[in-house]
């Protein structure tokens, strides 16, 4: 870590597919930090609170937090966090050294992260099923099934051990939340069977597994 950089802190959620993925790069940058709960759904959200909106004004997960300089510094976003980190711990990278190779885990990456995530988002789903009185399940499935799909698709000609090569990129590190969030949702994933394998190799990695929801110490409070 720089030595300009001190207390790193993510505020984040256990099932939060964003969150998750920013505790999966930790975890695989090896990256010292502690860990701030911030339960979406007590009391009508923890994100909603004064004292988290001054942190973050869009009241969402996951926030890093840090000092330098003497300054607390904030970012939000799990694509900008992520590219923070690589900066910050460049080692083990996320992002391949051929500039195709990283557009592509890139490309990869905005599939999940503004193609598919936000369709399943908390928020939307309770706008389809209030406001437009629609079925939030059906609707997610749908474009969570067309997501995968498409980057299945995109996929197959990059990957071979993960979905970019044989080495762990952000691709791999946003595809398995959304694979969990896929079985919550209840999608067929029998014809995602490239994905569900890159999904078995990364879950035998010690960083997707310290990652992985159910291990967080706010799902075992949960009763998760």
């Amino acid at each position: 870590m720089s030595a300009a950089i001190q207390g790193l802190t993510l505020y984040g959620y256990w099932r939060s597919s964003c969150s998750w993925r920013v505790r999966i790069a930790l975890a695989h940058k090896g990256a010292p930090h502690a860990y701030r709960p911030v339960n979406l759904v007590r009391d009508g959200g923890e994100q909603l609170r004064d004292d988290y909106r001054a942190k973050n004004p869009m009241a969402q997960v996951p926030l890093l937090e840090f000092e330098q300089g003497g300054a607390v510094r904030r970012v939000s976003q799990s694509v900008a966090i992520i590219e923070l980190l690589e900066e910050l711990f460049p080692a083990p990278p996320l992002l391949p050294a051929d500039p195709y190779l990283r557009a592509k885990a890139r490309q990869l990456v905005e599939m999940v992260n503004s193609g598919t995530q936000p369709m399943q988002n908390t928020a939307t789903l309770k706008y389809v099923q209030s406001e437009l009185g629609g079925d939030e399940k059906a609707f997610a499935r749908r474009f969570i099934a067309s997501g995968l799909a498409a980057f299945q698709a995109a996929a197959v000609e990059l990957c071979g051990q993960f979905c970019v090569g044989d080495q762990v990129t952000v691709a791999d590190v946003f595809l398995v939340p959304q694979l969990y969030n896929a079985r919550r949702h209840g999608v067929d994933l029998a014809p995602l069977s490239t994905l569900t394998r890159i999904e078995a190799a990364c879950m035998a990695l010690p960083a997707f597994q310290a990652a992985h929801a159910d291990r967080q110490a706010d799902a075992v409070a949960a009763g998760a």
